[in-house]
């Protein structure tokens, strides 16, 4: 599994290198840097074609430029009011509310939707952490098959897969798909992953978008290589392409034909600003009989108490873990996605892609920052990340969420930076702000 990292504890992993840069920056607040309670008043009416109205359904305070949003997300005026229904429901009559209507399916109907996919293919989870350890600990693998993985993944990944080894034996390799991120090339990319793969590799175990640098992975192209190596090896034997999607989920149009993977798990509750506690796993049909249940599922799925016997159904269903789960908010996922899809994909992308693009421009040009993130918007998303000459990424944070009330956070890694993320909550003139923000930091 190479070399062991730093340790990594509840602050950094939570909030992903949010929670650090925040403590670094409330450390040094006075009660007038504390942000205003949130409002209480009604947003506007939503109008998708502004995105001054798409930013008022947001209850965050405005006088916050807010690049770290997405780390868990502030829930829009819609998937707010669809919580409190389902909790008013549940409170005034649980039993008759917890058993009319079956709106987990809706649920599973809307993620399909926006996936481009079958609804029964679509696993429901609390987080993109759940949705790997269901991925990872369900995995059936033959004796002296292996798994694939990069250095680049995320503690969840690494630490599922080590979990899968300790259970299995199997090993667990990882591979190095660039040196430098800003001068990540796909072409490398992918060669780099086709070197490391076996004839004995079972899963490719790969991220969208690489939250310590932003680098977005060239999925399609990976799927088409890995597609090829199949094409001679026996079902048993395929290389099953998985995918951590969570920065790019909610963030990029792709849906999971666009990618061509084999499975995908994300939060909702970034990116797509759902419910918090909310995610899906999402498996390529047959490619779902490659994995063995983790969780009893009370999905619908068929099986006769009486004699005992295996349950069965649709993978997405067998899959989601049963149990009693914070129904008002798994149930208002439905509504993040109709949000969403009233915006456009499309446009959402295409906002999000334009702010990171002016930024990493504005960036660039300072003599106090070197860029990580791929200038290339076909290998970067949302996230930027930077570094200033003489001056470590939590402080960094703190004085720009204290002196210039932009917030940002800080990556998880060994390599720590200072992130932004572009998002439908940003703004092009944030953007411009931000990037004179950082040109004040010595």
């Amino acid at each position: 599994m190479g070399e062991r990292g730093p340790r990594v504890g509840r602050r950094g992993l939570l909030g992903a290198g949010l929670l650090a840069g925040a403590g670094a920056a409330l450390s040094g607040c006075t009660s007038g840097d504390t942000p205003a309670a949130p409002s209480t008043s009604r947003p506007p009416p939503f109008d998708p074609a502004s995105w001054e109205s798409v930013r008022a359904q947001f209850p965050l305070d405005p006088s916050y430029a807010q690049f770290a949003a997405y780390v868990l997300a502030s829930h829009p005026a819609q998937v707010r009011r669809a919580i409190e229904e389902h909790r008013r429901g549940l409170d005034t009559d649980t039993d008759a509310y917890l058993h009319g209507e079956d709106r987990e399916e809706a649920v599973r109907e809307a993620a399909a939707a926006y996936l481009g996919a079958d609804a029964p293919d679509v696993a429901l989870t609390d987080s993109t952490t759940m949705g790997l350890g269901l991925l990872y600990s369900g995995m059936r693998l033959l004796p002296g098959q292996d798994v694939l993985t990069t250095e680049h993944d995320f503690f969840a990944t690494h630490e599922s897969l080590r979990l899968l080894a300790a259970r299995t034996g199997a090993k667990v390799r990882r591979a190095r798909l660039y040196d430098d991120p800003a001068k990540a090339s796909a072409d490398e990319i992918v060669s780099r992953l086709k070197a490391a793969l076996t004839p004995r590799t079972r899963v490719v175990a790969i991220t969208w978008v690489h939250s310590g640098t932003g680098v977005r992975m060239p999925v399609r192209a990976i799927a088409d290589m890995v597609a090829e190596a199949n094409r001679s090896r026996d079902a048993e034997d395929r290389a099953l392409l998985c995918v951590d999607g969570v920065h790019g989920f909610g963030a990029m149009a792709d849906g999971v034909e666009d990618l061509g993977c084999d499975f995908l798990a994300s939060g909702t509750h970034k990116w797509l600003f759902g419910p918090r506690g909310t995610g899906i796993l999402w498996g390529r049909g047959r490619a779902w009989g490659a994995l063995l249940p983790v969780v009893a599922s009370f999905s619908n799925v068929t099986v006769d108490p009486g004699t005992g016997d295996e349950p069965y159904g649709p993978g997405g269903l067998l899959h989601t873990p049963g149990g009693y789960h914070s129904f008002e908010h798994r149930w208002a996922l439905s509504e993040a996605f109709a949000f969403h899809r009233a915006i456009g994909k499309e446009r959402v992308a295409a906002r999000i892609t334009e702010q990171a693009t002016r930024l990493k421009a504005g960036l660039a040009a300072l003599p106090n920052v070197r860029l990580i993130t791929p200038v290339s918007a076909e290998l970067s998303a949302g996230l930027v990340c930077c570094a200033v000459d003489g001056l470590d990424a939590p402080a960094a944070v703190g004085r720009l969420r204290r002196d210039h009330r932009i917030v940002t956070s800080a990556t998880p890694y060994q390599d720590v930076y200072l992130r932004f993320g572009t998002s439908i909550v940003t703004t092009p003139e944030q953007v411009d702000q931000a990037v004179r923000a950082v040109a004040t930091l010595r």
